[in-house]
């Protein structure tokens, strides 16, 4: 497989991945476009015999996310007195009740990160885990958590 035909494959995958690990879609856009230059950069290093493209690419951009994080914390810390940063409203997914979208921005980055590579992207938790850097059973534990925190915000805001 070219490098085009993986990235044209899952580039959705990708963008929807870092949308729900950033809860921000606009930075999970340029994070996907900077997710794929790396990408085409390592694309040597891909072994097909260590995971799926699909892996190795949420990987990449796992890495991506958290290098913007991790700049962007040291921005806001330069910035903290200099500015009062806006409050604004994204909304994380369409079609979502209002109650939902409140309980997925009370998950933390990590949480949101589990529920975007086991249920939106359907991976399983063995995949996962190795996209984390974490065992399956501490992905499943994660998961769950998140999943408990989502139904109890939801169950309270009903």
């Amino acid at each position: 497989m070219s490098f085009a035909d993986a990235a044209e494959r899952h580039l959705d995958d990708v963008y929807g991945y870092l949308a729900w690990f950033t809860g921000d879609r606009f930075a999970a856009e340029d994070l996907a476009g900077e997710t794929f230059e790396r990408a085409l950069r390592l694309w040597h290093r891909f072994d097909p015999e260590r995971g799926s493209v699909r892996t190795w690419l949420c990987q990449v951009a796992r890495t991506v996310a958290l290098d913007h994080f991790r700049s962007e914390k040291r921005r806001l810390r330069r910035e903290e007195l200099a500015a009062v940063p806006e409050a604004f409203e994204q909304r994380l997914g369409e079609g979502f009740s209002p109650e939902l979208e409140s309980a997925l921005r009370g998950l933390t980055a990590g949480e949101r990160e589990v529920v975007a590579l086991r249920v939106v992207l359907d991976l399983d938790a063995s995949t996962a885990a190795h996209v984390l850097g974490i065992s399956p059973t501490n992905c499943t534990t994660r998961l769950n958590r998140a999943l408990k925190k989502l139904e109890e915000a939801v169950h309270v805001a009903a």
